[in-house]
């Protein structure tokens, strides 16, 4: 039966790729990848040889009517990022809505995300929490920090290395210089790290050591 297949790919350690999704990549009819240079490296490492087409925010508005017809006519597509979930801060809404609402199945595979291991080995209460993704560059920063001052779930931010000094900077004049922060970096990779302490903490962590790589950052609710 015809259908579309979420498949999360690791997010550093090739080892975090299940059996299913590589089971599932080689039986599809054809991929579609964030970067199809990065992914074209994962399936060569796992021996898929299945055709890969590119498909990213810059060209997904204008693909996913021929992709869902591609589907309609009897095709099964797996859709991959360059790590992690598709459709978690990367492409993947706007195909699964549209096959939504065609009547298309739908198959999520679990597995690797950023965000599930920094939020458990952060210390930092999850019994609820909140994903916030990238926060706004410019335009509705101060609003959108406004707002977060005065949430009181547990915050997921990613955030990228040349931002990171000056979003704590935004923590500590916000939320408070003792608010609770953990930042993961390079999650499962071989520098992997993470810093825990009051946002003026870790703010002078990484203002004396710039850091580098992917991070995730959470951030204590406000009590």
């Amino acid at each position: 039966m015809s259908k579309l297949y979420l498949v999360p790919t690791p997010i550093g350690n090739l080892e975090d790729m299940t059996f299913r999704a590589v089971r599932i990549l080689k039986e599809v009819d054809f991929i579609l990848a964030e970067d199809t240079r990065t992914s074209g490296k994962l399936l060569k490492h796992f021996e898929i040889a299945t055709q890969m087409h590119s498909h990213h925010m810059h060209n997904e508005h204008k693909s996913v009517k021929g992709i869902v017809q591609r589907i309609q006519n009897g095709e099964t597509c797996a859709l991959i990022s360059d790590a992690g979930t598709p459709a978690i801060s990367d492409p993947g809404f706007l195909l699964t809505r549209a096959c939504v609402e065609n009547n298309i199945e739908v198959d999520c595979l679990p597995g690797a995300t950023a965000f599930v291991p920094a939020l458990v080995n952060s210390g930092l209460p999850n019994d609820k929490f909140v994903f916030e993704g990238f926060l706004p560059v410019k335009k509705g920063r101060q609003t959108r920090f406004l707002l977060l001052a005065e949430e009181t779930r547990t915050m997921i931010i990613y955030e990228s290395p040349h931002k990171l000094i000056k979003t704590l900077g935004h923590f500590v004049e916000y939320f408070g210089a003792d608010r609770q922060v953990s930042v993961s970096r390079e999650l499962t990779k071989m520098f992997e790290e993470t810093i825990r302490g009051t946002a003026t903490e870790v703010l002078a962590h990484y203002t004396a050591k710039p850091p580098k790589g992917e991070i995730v950052v959470i951030v204590e609710g406000k009590k």
